[in-house]
């Protein structure tokens, strides 16, 4: 993705346009250019080096999607401060160049406009490598309302989810127009890298919301989810054909500055453990359609059996039960890469309306609760693809209407975003978009 010359529109009209870097101005490609240097020297064709806990942040494709999750995720979501073009161009200019060299274990960049003595690097993550830091932006459907002259460059697929039947979303966990992955194998990286962004925001952008997720791979295998089941094992495989076919936006109806780019759904889903946990394990494997321990799917034995939806037990009901989660989503893939969260009481003053619930058959309905209908832990549900109506939306709207896992969960948060391609360096990331 080197500077381009000229080039028409995708309308195909007579406007040309300058070249990439053009669209954004000096600004951006100054910005962009302070980090240049010294990440193009710890990246090989777009490849994490060798250098202690580095992935590459310039190549064709953002890091952090088909990047091996890591340990700890932050998801962002802000607001543009103002309807201007520039305050979205030099939040990303902004972004990139920050992203860029704490990626590559390098300060941050000090602003132009820092006054002497004082400085953009806290010490905070001094002596610590970048544990496999990306940082991952993507771009709302309301950056292309008609606020920043955008609109004919909408992404197809990019507008707001449509409502699913059991929701109870919060408006303060939902959309944005900005939203920012941050992942690394150590919290303190992690939280380092939104401190760092978070100083370039004044002026430019609100902060909306915040998401904070764990996760573990035992033995380098599938993650866990709350439930304790295996959650991705259906995920197609980086670097195969069927990943590609899933993930990367190709399609010729989509805008040219989209392609090589994703799209990202985000749920936030509040998973009750405490009705979970009083459920006999027998049952936990029904509601999913996969053995808890090892998951086999039901019928099969080993992990990544396929899923047999046609195979039956000796007394003739089907093996993966008809309203299985696992069965409502089967052949549609997509790449999930969603973390884990734990908040405890969120709110101090939850209450029974807040978070209502039903009890398994043989307990009291009475019972004091110990004040489990408070606790909000769960998934943060992030997963890639590149054609939401045909993935996301179709699966969703099959689990709404009959998943027995629904009176265990409740969607709480929402969003999409279109994830644009990488950047190179010296430019910020969407750069062809023309912000």
């Amino acid at each position: 993705m080197g500077e381009s010359t000229t080039e028409r529109s995708k309308n195909g009209d007579s406007t040309w346009r300058l070249s990439r870097r053009g669209l954004f101005g000096s600004a951006l490609a100054a910005a962009g250019a302070a980090t240049a240097g010294a990440a193009a020297g710890r990246m090989i064709d777009g490849e994490s080096t060798a250098d202690s806990g580095i992935e590459a942040f310039h190549g064709p494709r953002q890091a952090g999607i088909a990047t091996p999750a890591q340990s700890h995720a932050l998801f962002l979501s802000c607001d543009i401060a103002r309807p201007d073009r520039a305050a979205l161009r030099d939040l990303l200019a902004g972004w990139t160049a920050t992203a860029a060299a704490l990626a590559a274990g390098d300060p941050a960049p000090e602003k132009d406009d820092t006054p002497a003595g004082f400085s953009a690097h806290t010490d905070f993550a001094t002596g610590l490598d970048p544990a496999r830091l990306t940082v991952t932006f993507g771009l709302g459907p309301s950056v292309f309302d008609g606020r920043f002259g955008l609109a004919d460059r909408r992404p197809e697929h990019l507008h707001p989810l449509p409502e699913f039947a059991g929701d109870v979303l919060n408006p303060a966990w939902s959309g944005g127009d900005v939203l920012v992955q941050i992942c690394a194998d150590d919290m303190q990286i992690v939280s380092h890298t939104f401190r760092a962004l978070r100083a370039r925001m004044p002026g430019l952008a609100r902060m909306r919301w915040t998401q904070h997720g764990f996760l573990s791979r035992p033995g380098g295998g599938t993650p866990r989810n709350m439930f304790g089941h295996k959650d991705g094992t259906a995920n197609p495989h980086p670097g195969t054909p069927e990943f590609d076919r899933a993930v990367w936006v190709a399609s010729p109806d989509e805008p040219d500055w989209f392609h090589g780019g994703t799209y990202l759904v985000f749920r936030k889903i509040r998973m009750k453990t405490a009705e979970w946990d009083q459920l006999p394990i027998a049952e936990q494997n029904r509601i999913i359609g996969r053995r808890r321990d090892d998951g086999a799917p039901l019928g099969g034995h080993t992990e990544f059996d396929p899923i047999d939806v046609s195979a039956r037990s000796a007394n003739g009901d089907l093996e993966v039960p008809a309203d299985a989660h696992v069965r409502l989503v089967h052949g549609i893939p997509m790449l999930r890469r969603g973390y884990n969260y734990d908040y405890g009481i969120l709110l101090a003053n939850a209450s029974e309306s807040t978070h209502p619930h039903e009890h398994p058959a043989g307990t009291d309905p009475n019972h004091t609760h110990g004040g489990h209908n408070q606790l909000d832990a769960g998934l943060l549900f992030a997963a890639y693809m590149n054609n939401p109506p045909d993935q996301f939306i179709r699966a969703q709207h099959a689990l709404a209407a009959t998943d027995r896992l629904n009176g265990l969960i409740q969607h709480t948060g929402s969003g999409i975003f279109a994830i644009p391609p990488g950047a190179d360096p010296g430019e910020p990331v969407a750069v062809a978009l023309g912000a």
